[in-house]
């Protein structure tokens, strides 16, 4: 059951995940309420839901089509789920209910569009409406999915899912501190625990962190950044944060936490257009684009990159990808592999030709070389894994920059090795040793490894291992393995990084 688990998270997209988590949600509020565990009509519920999502929908599609840019009906379901899970359901008799539902709905997604700074939305669109709804209608949210302790286990476990599969722990984990001291620091002494206790289980604060706090959109993705972002969203959600008579709310709260994650990231979103595609090896390819602006990066991070994609798959229209050129360079390489049955995302990706355009956002990550370039670095590459060292020795070589690196790029034959021109480059012009492992050729080339990457190929390869900080990059099961592998050895875990991005799938 748990490896079946752990394969469902590592195989959907986060958007996709987060869509079930809520969608989930509101399937149990629906059957409690008929029992009468939560305190709406659970046909209320149903409609008021039906009309939230048939809003949003038609409004995404208007002011895609205005603005020129994908359709993204995923992120509009996301945003419509939420908005039915906080806003109080309404009957088709309360006309000025469903006001207030049809006014927060357009908003939210009108958000995306028009108050998008370069290209990109600044604020979480579910609360933005739901602030505006307040601030105009005066019908505020009630965060009811979150202030019924009967629905709290279910939001609990789902958004622990989340949180593993985005690894944002950290940003939660300093929400929720800073929450619960603020509350603790601001209250009586005679009513702390009373007020823990409701913070704990009759407020918002775990919905919020789980569902609208991780966005990446609108949440920095370097650490630090992001801590602070926690920490600052946590205080002012606390309900006992005011200015004067006026109470922060959680949306204003994570509004301003928006506001301050727009000014430390990386700004907007980057047109790419097409140049041409080149077979980097069997069944890889990179397409090669040029990007509206300039694009500034540290070899190793990746974007998150939006094409239209019509009827899209569980995966959706949205992927993140590491970039494979390097800062040096001049175009934009996407480095891509094609498995049998590819997603709807790769056909499109697929059926490109030079002129089309896609767009990148999210430029994030941390799988990047260190600022002491006399560290001992181990790369350890698995399939198309491979894409972030591309990055990293390209930029090494335009710039001329040795650094001890060795590294071993594991293919199941010698026709999936790609980017092979850039690592003897290195090896001859920098002193960069790339051993091959080729797990399916009995007879590989000189120089060559048969077999998979394990401890005792680590030992010969890399006999100064334990000195090194170790880069991991590839499938998930091989990544996992190999972080086994070099526990097992004796390195640390702090000389272990590995390749990560939201929505990995």
């Amino acid at each position: 059951m748990i490896r079946w688990l752990d394969d469902f998270i590592d195989g959907t997209t986060m958007y996709r995940l987060v869509f079930y988590y809520l969608g989930g949600l509101l399937a149990v509020a629906t059957v409690l309420g008929l029992f009468g565990l939560v305190p709406f009509d659970p046909t209320a519920l149903v409609f008021s839901t039906v009309l939230i999502a048939l809003t949003c929908w038609l409004a995404n599609w208007l002011f895609a089509r205005v603005f020129n840019t994908p359709v993204n009906v995923e992120s509009a379901w996301i945003t419509a789920l939420i908005l039915a899970l906080i806003m109080n359901p309404v009957t088709a008799t309360d006309v000025v209910g469903m006001g207030g539902l049809v006014w927060a709905s357009v908003w939210a997604i009108a958000s995306k569009y028009m108050l998008a700074l370069g290209k990109k939305h600044v604020f979480n669109p579910a609360a933005l409406g739901v602030a505006l709804t307040a601030l105009f209608l005066g019908q505020p949210a009630t965060w009811w999915v979150a202030g019924n302790l009967t629905m709290l286990p279910f939001v609990l476990v789902g958004g622990l899912l989340i949180a593993r599969k985005l690894q944002r722990f950290d940003l939660i984990g300093v929400f929720v501190l800073a929450n619960v001291l603020t509350v603790a620091l601001t209250t009586p002494a005679d009513m702390v625990v009373q007020a823990l206790t409701e913070t704990l289980t009759h407020s918002p604060l775990f919905f919020l962190a789980f569902a609208m706090l991780t966005e990446p959109l609108t949440a920095p993705q370097a650490r630090w950044p992001r801590l602070a972002y926690g920490a600052l969203v946590g205080i002012l959600a606390s309900p006992t944060i005011h200015f004067g008579d006026f109470y922060l709310t959680p949306e204003i709260a994570l509004l301003a936490g928006n506001a301050f994650a727009w000014i430390v990231s990386p700004k907007g979103r980057f047109a790419l257009t097409l140049e041409r595609i080149e077979e980097a090896a069997n069944g890889a390819y990179d397409f090669v684009f040029s990007s509206d602006r300039r694009l500034a990066f540290q070899p190793g991070q990746y974007l998150e990159w939006t094409l239209g994609v019509p009827n899209a798959d569980s995966r959706g229209n949205r992927r993140s990808f590491t970039i494979a050129s390097a800062p040096t360079e001049d175009e934009v390489r996407l480095g891509v592999k094609f498995y049998p049955k590819p997603s709807t995302f790769k056909r499109a990706l697929g059926t490109m030709q030079p002129g089309d355009q896609i767009y990148a956002s999210q430029l994030a990550g941390n799988f990047v070389l260190p600022r002491n370039p006399n560290s001992k670095l181990a790369f350890l590459a698995g399939g198309i894994g491979i894409t972030p060292f591309r990055s990293m020795l390209q930029y090494l070589l335009d710039r001329d920059e040795r650094r001890d690196i060795t590294m071993l790029y594991g293919t199941a034959e010698v026709a999936d090795i790609a980017y092979r021109d850039v690592f003897d480059a290195a090896d001859r012009d920098l002193g960069i040793r790339t051993v091959y492992a080729v797990a399916n050729e009995p007879s590989p080339e000189p120089g060559m490894r048969t077999g998979f990457i394990d401890a005792k190929m680590i030992r010969a390869e890399i006999p100064d291992y334990r000195q090194r900080v170790f880069y991991i990059s590839g499938p998930h099961a091989m990544v996992s393995l190999m972080q086994h592998t070099l526990r097992g050895m004796g390195v640390p875990h702090s000389r272990i990084k590995t390749d990560f991005f939201p929505g990995l799938a």
